[in-house]
């Protein structure tokens, strides 16, 4: 399977998209939830009528295009939940079946488990033996069924260890059809003093960077082709403390535009427009900021997202995905990602 773009839906509050770009090949709708006291996977009622209906409607632009139901998310109570669930082998079972029927309900082509993250060594483990039974259940699933194997992914930490908690390779090689790799949050105005490139690809010295993190996955043993590369379209804003100390690394005050500095591409360049704000690319850490003032934001702009898929199309890894699309500027990083990988 050729992937070129994954997309994730409704998150970090941006606006669901009222359109789809027809370029993309695959699409993560996201998130459903996990009930803690049953183990099972659910869909909010207020997302329903949007998740039922969302293969079709990416699918009336490009109709080979898939769609992946995604699972968790970034909230704290979703990791406990996971915590809980991947446990025991009968909460596991529940969250496994429960999750296959809701994908088969909804037409989607497959599974995305989004756990950030599993951080202890029994929680690694556990990562794990889920993931296996999970394989094991969809292959099973297709044979009494006779419908085409769900597609099975994950979205992972940067590196292939949290914090020297190694992950399960060999469950994720055998069980998963990919990994997402989050290769950004690096630097961010609620756990960084300091302005730094949220999402860059090189940070020599560091372990934050993208560059860093795939290498690990690969030297880990996960088939290149297996690892699909992250790129953030939304930015993190801090305030500065001096407003002519405006580079990277630049003391801060904290979060700017917002309580927790998020703020999406399209809302990044309203923000350049409306204050003249003064925009920069760094080709060392393949990275963009802007700053206007003592509001300081680093971002991807289309000349990191241009380099960050060529690299990936360089290293061989199977792809990209973006975070997300709902927080694009008239498709403008989607066009520049699919013609960087189109190039």
């Amino acid at each position: 399977m050729q992937l070129e773009l994954h997309t994730g839906l409704l998150v970090l509050d941006f606006q669901f998209p009222t359109s789809i770009p027809p370029f993309s090949l695959t699409f993560f709708s996201a998130f459903a939830g996990l009930n803690p006291q049953t183990n099972r996977v659910f869909i909010a009622p207020e997302n329903q009528a949007r998740f039922s209906t969302f293969t079709r409607t990416v699918q009336q632009k490009n109709p080979s295009v898939k769609t992946l139901l995604s699972i968790g998310g970034g909230d704290a109570n979703a990791a406990t939940y996971f915590d809980g669930m991947a446990s025991r082998a009968v909460s596991r079972k529940s969250f496994i079946d429960s999750s296959i029927g809701l994908a088969r309900s909804n037409n989607f082509h497959g599974l995305d488990l989004d756990w950030e993250y599993p951080s202890t060594p029994t929680q690694m483990t556990n990562f794990g033996l889920l993931l296996a039974e999970w394989r094991v259940a969809v292959a099973s699933e297709s044979r009494r069924t006779g419908n085409t194997p769900l597609l099975l992914s994950a979205a992972v930490f940067h590196s292939s260890d949290h914090y020297t908690i190694n992950y399960p390779i060999s469950s994720i090689s055998n069980s998963l059809d990919w990994i997402n790799v989050m290769a950004y949050d690096f630097y961010g105005p609620l756990w960084s003093t300091v302005t730094g490139p949220p999402a860059a690809l090189y940070n020599p010295g560091t372990t934050k960077s993208g560059s860093y993190g795939i290498t690990t996955w690969i030297q880990a043993g996960v088939a290149a082709n297996k690892i699909v590369l992250g790129l953030p379209f939304y930015g993190r804003a801090w305030k500065l403390a001096n407003a002519n100390n405006n580079g990277f690394f630049a003391p801060t005050v904290g979060a700017a535009i917002s309580t927790k500095g998020d703020i999406g591409y399209a809302q990044i360049n309203n923000f350049i427009a409306q204050n003249g704000a003064r925009a920069l690319y760094n080709s060392s850490f393949i990275s963009n900021f802007c700053y206007s003032g003592t509001t300081w934001i680093g971002y991807d702009d289309r000349e990191s997202i241009s380099a960050k898929v060529t690299y990936a199309k360089n290293r061989g890894i199977l792809g990209y995905f973006a975070w997300q699309v709902g927080a694009d500027d008239k498709w403008a990083l989607s066009r520049q990602a699919a013609s960087a990988w189109g190039a």
